[in-house]
């Protein structure tokens, strides 16, 4: 397993996503990653690459979860999958349609990417192909909406334990810090946050750290405490300074 910086309270470890049904919904973005689905719970639903070996930075693996409330709006965090050339964008595009996704409109206009959405509405975009998006895996970036982005990316740097990237010219990018799999991109967004996000990521201390500790350290560099009704659980879901959920997992 390949290490992040230790001196960070916590390191990325996965994508979590709400879901009416996150078994029909884990099986098409394993489909259409060319991952598997690792483990199937009731409450769960883990996809992740072949032969990965969880957590690990060459990957960030989806998890889906039921909840009973429905879809409203645009989600604020989506998947930006890499393509190799313009013929892959194009299978690319044909393929997953006929997986299940459908084309949507959210306001893109005249752009080289196609904005697509899963069979529950999540939009993702099929990037054309983009040099610094070559060895990323089939997901090439985590792209979260914010209002402002060099204001919170000191704090994610912090709570993912990446490092500055350049993936985009277009507000803030992180990579894990040996400089694989796929990029956070915080992006600026008019888009005021009105409900829980339906997609969140998931972070953790290292196996022998302290939860607590990790939790104190991210309270103290912006985030909040917050309930979105998750009762008594064994993580704990603070909101970054613009107030998007997220949840600190147990050590591992």
């Amino acid at each position: 397993m390949r290490e992040y910086d230790r001196t960070m309270p916590t390191r990325l470890v996965h994508l979590v996503v709400d879901a009416a049904d996150p078994g029909r919904l884990a099986r098409f973005w394993a489909q259409a990653l060319g991952w598997e689905v690792g483990d199937e719970e009731p409450d769960e639903v883990d996809v992740w690459p072949p032969g990965f070996s969880y957590p690990d930075s060459s990957a960030l693996p989806l998890v889906f979860v039921p909840v009973p409330e429905p879809r409203t709006g645009k989600n604020r965090v989506h998947l930006d999958l890499a393509t190799e050339s313009r013929k892959h964008h194009k299978a690319e595009v044909k393929r997953l349609r006929a997986l299940g996704a459908v084309r949507v409109d959210i306001g893109q206009g005249d752009v080289p990417w196609t904005v697509l959405a899963d069979p529950e509405g999540n939009e993702f975009c099929v990037l054309e192909p983009r040099k610094v998006y070559r060895d990323t895996g089939p997901v090439a970036a985590v792209v979260a909406d914010c209002a402002d982005p060099a204001a919170v990316a000191a704090f994610w740097a912090l709570a993912t334990g990446w490092k500055p990237a350049n993936s985009t010219d277009v507000g803030v990018s992180l990579r894990s810090p040996d400089g694989l799999g796929p990029f956070l991109e915080l992006l600026p967004s008019l888009d005021r946050k009105a409900v829980k996000n339906r997609i969140h990521l998931d972070v953790a201390p290292y196996q022998d750290e302290d939860h607590a500790a990790a939790v104190r350290a991210l309270t103290d560099a912006g985030a909040a405490p917050i309930d979105i009704g998750q009762g008594k659980v064994p993580w704990t879901v603070l909101a970054d300074p613009e107030g998007s959920e997220f949840c600190v997992s147990s050590p591992r």
